[in-house]
């Protein structure tokens, strides 16, 4: 955590800049995340939770068309490119000027959906997915119908400012309506939303995320207020990332060592390292199948994944960088042995 957290965090305060508080109380909390201290972090989260008494206005309303979901306690660590689009965001929606329509677009990974929960986390809102699955329909027209339907209800919540709406992945719907490859009945349904998206409450909060931008309808883009792009990680922000997701992963499980110099070696044999959504399934799963018996299995697992599910001798270890002490905690072999072989070799 550095100085400019706290002097934010008390300007903010005295601006009364809810906003901007919550978001740099979070940014404080994945700051003592990082630093390793995982309940003091946790507990800042909790806090923040808590001043939601915010009570859901649609939980009488049983709809198809979408489902409640669960914004979770769990920092995001982003790359400070994002964090700052999406403080202008939160800034946007606070002001209620009508920039209410967002999309995400990112390659799979980088945090678009996550962003999205944690936005009404911070926001005290609460948080709807589309339900994708109850508005395409194989009959003729009904797609169409449907998604008339579900912005209906879109406009009909009891308290506008209170909510978010998601669709996810909102490539189901928005594909280029020109392109040969789409159906003559998705690209009605195209035409459906952008119609529907102009008469949308400018008091609801709508975010789109999706994979697949460039076969946008640019029609469609134009319907949203911003896009964020969530395609800025540098290679540096991702060794930082891999860093908190390890420690949050750790924070979870007992006599399970952490040594985050071998581990950030380890994350550097990577050509490409991952975005925070795979890394994260990786770090999880290394340690959920690592030895109960040996504190450092897990880094044995990662390193087999960085060096292309290879299993390396001592003098390709040592050529790669790593100490005898790390050979050792990589091979079983004591540092001894290490050393004689080495010198030997």
């Amino acid at each position: 955590m550095k100085k400019k957290n706290i002097i934010n965090l008390i300007k903010y305060h005295s601006e009364e800049n809810e906003v901007g508080f919550r978001a740099e109380a979070y940014e404080i909390a994945k700051a003592f995340d990082a630093a390793g201290d995982y309940q003091l972090a946790e507990y800042i989260v909790a806090l923040m939770s808590n001043s939601n008494t915010f009570v859901p206005q649609m939980d009488d309303m049983h709809s198809s068309f979408f489902e409640k979901v669960d914004v979770g306690n769990e920092p995001l660590p982003l790359p400070t490119a994002i964090e700052q689009d999406l403080i202008g965001v939160m800034n946007a929606i606070v002001r209620n000027m009508g920039i209410n329509k967002f999309l995400f677009q990112g390659a799979p990974g980088t945090g678009k959906t996550e962003t999205a929960k944690n936005i009404a986390k911070i926001l005290a809102r609460e948080l709807y997915v589309v339900n994708f699955h109850s508005i395409v329909d194989s009959k003729l027209g009904q797609t169409q119908k449907n998604i008339v339907s579900l912005f209906k209800e879109i406009n009909s919540f009891a308290h506008p400012t209170n909510v978010i709406i998601l669709f996810d992945e909102i490539d189901a719907l928005a594909l280029d309506r020109t392109s040969q490859n789409d159906l003559r009945e998705m690209g009605r349904a195209t035409s459906t939303i952008l119609k529907e998206m102009e008469r949308v409450d400018e008091r609801v909060v709508i975010i789109a995320t999706t994979n697949l931008f460039k076969y946008f309808d640019k029609a469609f883009i134009r319907r949203f207020d911003s896009v964020i792009d969530f395609n800025k990680y540098s290679r540096n922000d991702l060794l930082e990332i891999s860093e908190i997701l390890l420690n949050n992963t750790l924070s979870k499980y007992k006599h399970t060592g952490r040594n985050m110099r071998l581990f950030r070696k380890i994350i550097s044999l990577m050509n490409t390292i991952p975005y925070p959504g795979e890394l994260k399934n990786i770090i999880r799963t290394v340690v959920a199948f690592s030895n109960p018996d040996d504190e450092y299995d897990y880094l044995k697992r990662l390193y087999y994944i960085a060096n292309g599910e290879r299993t390396a001798d001592i003098n390709e270890l040592y050529d790669q960088g790593f100490t005898i002490r790390e050979i050792e905690i990589l091979t079983g072999i004591s540092k001894s042995q290490v050393a004689r072989d080495l010198k030997e070799s």
